[in-house]
């Protein structure tokens, strides 16, 4: 007796014919960047540019969840620009006073050298004869 599966007997006769099919470009569905809207809401929130970003990547993801794919790119697209303008601003801001505490620092350094003759001026003797 023969229980091996599946029995060829028994399967339905599969036609090896393709039909054709017509092309469809579907494009890719946008992206929120809500991971991204997050990190900058927690980590990088100047001015508020994360929790902005973050509404938009909340109203993208409805958007593409509701079928509104062109209101989802809208919506993802302005997440984008202000997460981009809230990364740059937490990492260039920072940089930026770190560059000019340095500078300062380095001008004061000369300024205190070029000074130092000021400050230890010795007197002749003959301004002690004075006396």
């Amino acid at each position: 007796m023969d229980t091996s599966y599946p029995r060829e007997d028994y399967l339905p006769a599969l036609s090896h014919k393709r039909e054709a099919s017509p092309t469809v470009l579907v494009s890719p569905p946008p992206r929120d960047h809500l991971v991204w809207s997050i990190f900058n809401t927690l980590y990088m929130n100047i001015c508020c540019l994360g929790f902005v970003a973050l509404a938009f990547s909340v109203k993208a993801r409805d958007r593409k969840v509701a079928g509104d794919v062109e209101a989802a790119r809208r919506f993802s697209s302005k997440a984008r620009c202000y997460n981009v303008l809230a990364t740059a601003g937490s990492v260039v801001l920072p940089l930026l006073l770190v560059a000019l505490v340095i500078t300062g620092v380095i001008h004061l350094s000369k300024l205190a050298q070029e000074s130092v003759g000021f400050f230890t001026y010795q007197f002749s003797s003959s301004d002690d004869e004075d006396k």
